[in-house]
């Protein structure tokens, strides 16, 4: 891999960074505010951030770069796809209970439901990511689809991907932000108690994160080997993409040699004949 030391640097940071990104929400939820409980009180209303923040935000990234680590690239297309698959199903399930936690306290609360523009982003950003997991295990995982499907939506795959993964960590911070501007009274946000502080702090660690990730999963010279690819795209029972064209140039690349070794031994023989010439003309 180029610049392995530097994906390296960048892989351990992304992940301290992520760590203590959810390692803060949980004090923030227990030091700041009420904990976390299932009751329809605050504390059940605290799962939601710290759900979002460890599976929507931290493993949804691991499972964004899963195919850049180098020493997995030895690894079977499959299992990593099984991995990728499987990361991102957990990331799922716990945005999915993230919101149950969120909807049950704002009906018991009798606060009003999908009001914000962080609710409304929020939302659409789960649906696009149930969206994405179920296109992935169809298209990707399952041995069905044609091989030229693969390759046509594969772009739009790691597109929406990232465009979702970016679009969650806004969401997040719009969410963080709101939060504090409700329950922050005495002293209010804008006095910058010590929580404000703290969480505003929290949002740095998750922009850093994010910025992390995306680079990583958008240098080209980071990507897993082409070769592997084309074996990962194979139906069952066909042959790696690209093998007949590869085996074609490789054939064409042959001929041409054979055609060039042809001609110099042609040019070679002519010039012993004119050299020969030369050296009776001269006699």
């Amino acid at each position: 891999m180029e610049d392995y030391g530097r994906f390296l640097a960048l892989l351990v940071s992304a992940l301290h960074v992520g760590f203590v990104a959810v390692i803060l929400s949980l004090v923030w939820v227990f030091h700041y505010r009420e904990g976390l409980s299932w009751d329809g009180g605050a504390g059940e209303f605290n799962w939601h951030p710290v759900l979002i923040i460890t599976g929507f935000v931290f493993i949804q990234g691991i499972a964004i770069i899963v195919y850049r680590l180098p020493w997995t690239w030895k690894c079977s297309k499959l299992l990593m796809k099984f991995i990728h698959a499987g990361l991102n199903t957990i990331a799922m399930i716990l945005a999915i209970v993230s919101l149950v936690a969120v909807f049950e306290y704002h009906n018991a609360s009798s606060i009003p439901n999908m009001y914000s523009l962080h609710s409304w982003i929020g939302l659409i950003a789960v649906i696009f990511y149930s969206l994405q997991l179920f296109l992935g295990f169809a298209v990707f995982l399952l041995p069905f689809a044609p091989v030229p499907l693969r390759r046509a939506v594969m772009p739009i795959h790691v597109y929406s991907g990232l465009t979702i993964f970016a679009t969650v960590i806004a969401t997040a911070l719009m969410g963080i932000t709101e939060k504090l501007i409700f329950a922050l009274q005495n002293p209010a946000y804008s006095s910058s108690p010590p929580e404000a502080i703290f969480v505003n702090c929290l949002g740095l660690l998750l922009v850093i994160f994010g910025a992390l990730i995306l680079w990583m999963a958008s240098r080209p010279h980071w990507k897993r080997p082409p070769e592997e690819n084309a074996k990962a795209l194979l139906p069952v029972g066909g042959t790696p993409e690209g093998t007949e064209a590869e085996s074609t140039m490789t054939d064409g690349s042959q001929a041409d040699k054979a055609d060039l070794r042809i001609n110099s031994d042609i040019a070679r023989k002519q010039n012993l004949k004119l050299d020969e010439a030369a050296q009776r003309s001269t006699m």
